[in-house]
């Protein structure tokens, strides 16, 4: 697949790639459930190595709350935090209009009713998060993740915390130096959670 093509999930409301949508066995919060995967959305096979050590390493979210997954992608984030956290409203974020569909139909098939799968704007700017993971968009460039951060990380409630994983030879240490700059008169606070397999997992949330 062509780099263009391969990385268009990132920036592109509608791919112009065929979906080829297919269906899938994936191990979600300790059950393997049946989705629907596609072209043009990332990882389209599979859940991605960094997705996975998010998934294992982030602490359990808590019974109750508002939870974020941005970027969203085919949803795995997404339906393990509704799956483990039935009653959370768990919004999925995603810029790329297959993407919220493939998630939207995830949700539906594996009993995750609690996913809100919406674009950015479609978020009531009121709400704030108890739980953000993600596994952000690297390669949109640093300018661009810079900003989709500063758009949702200080929308963290006053007990939230954000889990991102980003791997370290794509800047996951330089990204962990920006963040804490960044948003420290904001009051939020950057550390490393843990690190696995050449990824790291950034905590965000807020001092004191």
């Amino acid at each position: 697949m062509a780099d263009s093509e391969e990385h268009q999930h990132y920036f592109t409301a509608q791919p112009a790639s065929d979906a080829d949508r297919r269906t899938i066995n994936i191990p979600l919060a300790g059950t393997t459930y049946a989705v629907q995967v596609a072209r043009g959305v990332f990882s389209p096979d599979r859940i991605d190595q960094g997705t996975s050590v998010l998934l294992r390493h982030a602490p359990q979210p808590p019974t109750t709350g508002t939870f974020l997954d941005l970027g969203c992608g085919w949803g795995p984030v997404a339906l393990t935090m509704a799956l483990r956290s039935p009653q959370a409203s768990v919004y999925a974020v995603d810029v790329n209009e297959r993407a919220l569909d493939l998630t939207r139909r995830n949700a539906s098939a594996v009993g995750a009713d609690g996913v809100r799968a919406k674009l950015p704007d479609g978020v009531p700017a009121d709400v704030r998060f108890d739980l953000i993971w993600s596994n952000p968009p690297i390669r949109v460039g640093k300018p661009a993740l810079h900003d989709l951060l500063r758009t949702w990380l200080p929308r963290l409630s006053a007990s939230g915390e954000a889990y991102l994983v980003v791997q370290r030879n794509l800047g996951s240490d330089s990204l962990h130096r920006w963040s804490s700059e960044e948003f420290a008169a904001q009051g939020l606070v950057t550390t490393r959670h843990t690190s696995e397999k050449g990824y790291r997992i950034l905590q965000v949330s807020r001092a004191g």
